[in-house]
């Protein structure tokens, strides 16, 4: 997890000075505040939205400036929310906020300068975890009057958990719990074919979240008709992978060059293939 003593703090030191909107609230709650990305000049700009990890209980939308201005100077206007955590929520609670957040990005980020054009959303670690969640159980985005289909352009996900049953802690039981409804807390239990088009990444390395959730995920859509792209990074571990959106680290990995590239190829930004 990138902590406020960590290298991130390093890292957005470095970063663009793209920050325009900072702790807009979507919702009531302290925790349902997300910050904007601006790109330079008039617009409208293409529309990201940036869920981070940190295993459902720690993170902060502070952490990831650097995220948020690398996005921003290639164009992208970037969205990064709060939402909240265990053990004030459990699970599906942190789905709702997200859920929230890009219902406020789809209904006012024209407002600042975004394009009405379904935003991409991308996710790390937890975050590709909520992310795939609303990219795969309609529900989740229903309850908030969108569907994925409709209002998702395209899903990308590092280092992500999609299928990571049994739970082996007691932090992770009693976030998801209770045993019974558990396989629904899976997103690959949700592939149905009819996602948003999905890029999912991983490092071989990655110790903290193993890379065949990406694998297994990556599988069974194709195997359903799905619309997916999967890479797995040799030697990358679990921070490097977002680490690597950062200019000064993008050495470690191919992460942003290929976020833009798929992009590019989905439709939401002119083609560029460079790093």
């Amino acid at each position: 997890m990138l902590t406020g003593c960590s290298p991130a703090t390093l890292l957005n030191a470095l970063a663009p000075a793209r920050l325009f909107g900072d702790g807009i609230a979507y919702g009531p709650d302290p925790r349902q505040r997300l910050d904007i990305y601006r790109p330079a000049g008039k617009g409208p700009f293409p529309v990201m939205v940036f869920v981070y990890g940190g295993s459902w209980d720690a993170g902060s939308r502070s952490i990831y400036r650097f995220v948020g201005g690398a996005f921003a100077a290639r164009g992208i206007m970037t969205v990064i929310p709060d939402y909240r955590l265990y053990p004030e929520v459990r699970y599906p609670a942190f789905l709702d906020d997200c859920a929230s957040a890009m219902a406020w990005t789809r209904r006012n980020i024209s407002g600042f300068g975004g394009n009405d054009a379904p935003p991409t959303l991308i996710g790390h670690s937890a975050g590709a975890y909520n992310a795939a969640m609303l990219a795969l159980d309609p529900s989740l985005l229903a309850a908030v009057g969108l569907s994925p289909q409709r209002d998702l352009g395209r899903m990308i996900g590092l280092a992500g958990p999609y299928d990571f049953l049994p739970l082996d802690t007691d932090k992770l039981r009693d976030i998801f719990g209770p045993e019974p409804g558990l396989a629904a807390t899976q997103p690959i239990n949700h592939v149905d074919g009819h996602n948003p088009t999905m890029l999912l990444l991983a490092g071989t390395s990655d110790k903290t979240v193993r890379p065949g959730n990406t694998v297994r995920l990556a599988d069974k859509i194709r195997a359903r008709g799905g619309a997916v792209e999967h890479r797995l990074y040799p030697g990358v571990d679990h921070l490097e992978i977002v680490g690597a959106i950062s200019g000064s680290l993008r050495f470690l990995a191919p992460t942003f060059r290929d976020c833009l590239a798929f992009m590019a190829r989905t439709g939401a930004v002119a083609g560029s293939d460079r790093g």
